[in-house]
């Protein structure tokens, strides 16, 4: 068995950059932006690192702070409709596509990113 993706991808420093390219489309996003309770998504920054940390092969952190990831029942207080999925998959793709991962770790990641998407949706509802 070879090094985890999280090994591969270079640990904490990939995800960390990653996830604040990511917020950086959302803190200008009219749709997503309000989803955050927080004024300041430096907080949903770290627990979205601490996520994707763990599930691809690094630290626990996440579940010893948080408990189960439970990510539909975590996102169920807020309307996920395709618009929101789509915005936040746009941002996501940005991010991925800066990372510039050699195309067997950039298609992982990116196929699970959009399967979480779409697993996230809610409503149909405007």
């Amino acid at each position: 068995m070879g090094p985890t993706f999280y090994a591969q991808v270079g640990g904490r420093p990939f995800f960390e950059n990653l996830v604040n390219e990511f917020y950086r489309g959302v803190a200008t996003d009219p749709v997503l932006k309000p989803m955050y309770p927080e004024d300041d998504l430096g907080p949903a920054a770290e627990r979205l690192t601490m996520f994707l940390e763990q599930f691809w092969g690094g630290p626990t952190t996440y579940s010893e702070q948080r408990g189960h990831p439970r990510l539909r029942q975590r996102h169920q207080p807020f309307k996920v409709n395709p618009d929101s999925r789509d915005r936040w998959l746009n941002h996501m793709r940005a991010a991925v596509d800066k990372a510039a991962l050699p195309p067997l770790q950039r298609d992982q990641l990116w196929d699970y990113l959009e399967r979480a998407a779409f697993a996230m949706l809610n409503t149909f509802d405007e």
